[in-house]
């Protein structure tokens, strides 16, 4: 997975409502709400894009199990 986090699968956008939408390879797998949304920010505060990305990693679990939803 590691190398995998160098082409920077993961992508995140904070909403206005404090929610954080995390997306892999331009998918959206998770929805964070508030409360994880801000210490979140505050693990991912002064860190670089590498660090991120395992953050992000390490928050979305083990989405890639075969087990995950696909979309319609």
């Amino acid at each position: 997975m590691r190398d995998k986090l160098k082409e920077n699968p993961f992508t995140y956008k904070v909403t206005k409502a404090n929610k954080m939408m995390i997306k892999y390879k331009h998918k959206q797998i998770m929805i964070l709400n508030e409360k994880e949304t801000m210490r979140m920010l505050k693990r991912m505060n002064g860190k670089n894009e590498f660090d991120i990305q395992l953050e992000l990693a390490k928050v979305t679990g083990n989405f890639k199990r075969g087990n995950e939803r696909l979309s319609k």
